[in-house]
């Protein structure tokens, strides 16, 4: 398994979910998980901000995983309007920690609708230490629950959202800035719709330097020899 991304089916509340995993050779290497769209819109684990998020988490040495909701692809089950959506972003990651028994650092990560899950997950587990929340669909979806918020992170959204109004972002931002000691980091990417339109790679280069330094600081805050 090792070295290779590999598909496989995870148990879930409502079946077998169908996910790819690619686990790091170090023991010690953080994880995370990468939340699909919206699944009655055509959102798979396949979509290209899904894959991408997915690859810059293993560049940055992360075991990392990403999972199709019930209903979706080969996964059991059928649309749970978010309710059976979060258990199952719960069974993936308490998968994901037992296979990475000596991780640190856990990090959620959810495009659209699945960072809306992602963020109800990180509020359930305090072993989470970061999340990427990418086009947060604040003009469907109430955030009001993340305040305070309890880990840092990165939003980022693009400019031409017309979907999702500016305002509506940065409420979500002002609400979850106030917790002490925890840092919201934001982005907007000019000229950049919901889905990222011809500004894949502007958004990648935002996750991949933003996940760059806060696995600087992990490295140096957890160094390999305190987990052996």
């Amino acid at each position: 398994m090792e070295n290779k991304i590999v598909e496989i089916f995870i148990p879930g509340p409502a079946g077998r979910l169908e996910a790819k995993y690619f686990k790091n050779q170090k023991i010690t290497s953080p994880i995370a998980l990468v939340l699909q769209p919206h699944p009655q819109y055509g959102g798979t684990m396949n979509n290209k901000v899904v894959v991408e998020t997915f690859h810059a988490f293993m560049e940055n040495d992360f075991s990392v995983c990403r999972v199709n909701f019930r209903g979706v692809g080969k996964s059991d089950g059928e649309f749970d309007n978010g309710q059976g959506e979060l258990a199952d972003a719960a069974a993936v990651l308490d998968w994901l920690q037992s296979q990475n028994l000596y991780s640190k650092f856990t990090f959620i990560a959810g495009f659209s609708f699945g960072s809306w899950i992602g963020m109800q997950l990180m509020m359930r587990r305090p072993e989470i230490s970061g999340f990427i929340c990418v086009s947060p669909p604040a003009d469907k979806f109430d955030f009001a629950f993340l305040a305070p918020c309890p880990a840092s992170g990165l939003i980022v959204h693009g400019r031409n959202n017309n979907r999702v109004p500016f305002e509506n972002i940065q409420s979500i931002v002002d609400r979850i800035s106030k917790q002490k000691d925890v840092k919201i980091d934001i982005d907007f990417i000019n000229d950049a719709n919901h889905n990222f339109t011809n500004h894949l790679d502007d958004l990648m280069d935002v996750i991949k330097k933003y996940l760059n330094q806060r696995y600087d600081n992990f490295i140096d805050t957890f160094h390999e020899e305190n987990f052996i």
